[in-house]
């Protein structure tokens, strides 16, 4: 079964673009704001890796990331943020909620398709020995 991917992004350009460079490997579910993101993973649906920008049209800023960073069943799920809001407050905010990764948009999508690989390789490794222990 093929590792799945919930990217979050209201721009229907970047979802189309995550969703042709990962989806090629992963399965790539999409969402363009945070209540549909929500409501995918209301139903019952968990993820191996979520991308998401932290300025969606329908909350504060930041505010679906720290829903993530801070819920005890999304912060063990490795977080990438494509942010276009300031870099250095990026930083410092993916920084203070533990993200894994982050991108300032534009993007290189090559980049982003390696990171993903290595976080959910990360990923594989920490259930391969907690299995072995």
């Amino acid at each position: 079964m093929r590792r799945c991917i919930l990217a979050i992004d209201d721009s229907k350009a970047i979802r189309f673009l995550l969703h042709t460079v990962l989806g090629k490997d992963y399965q790539v579910v999409t969402a363009p704001d945070a209540c549909s993101a929500m409501f995918w993973l209301a139903k019952k649906n968990l993820p191996d890796l979520i991308i998401a920008e932290p300025q969606l049209p329908d909350v504060q800023d930041w505010e679906l990331i720290t829903e993530f960073s801070s819920s005890a069943i999304y912060r063990d799920i490795p977080l990438i943020v494509l942010s276009s809001l300031d870099k250095d407050a990026t930083a410092a905010k993916c920084l203070k909620y533990g993200i894994a990764d982050y991108y300032m948009k534009p993007f290189n999508p090559l980049e982003l398709s390696e990171t993903v690989q290595k976080l959910l390789s990360r990923v594989a490794s920490k259930l391969n020995e907690n299995e072995v222990n």
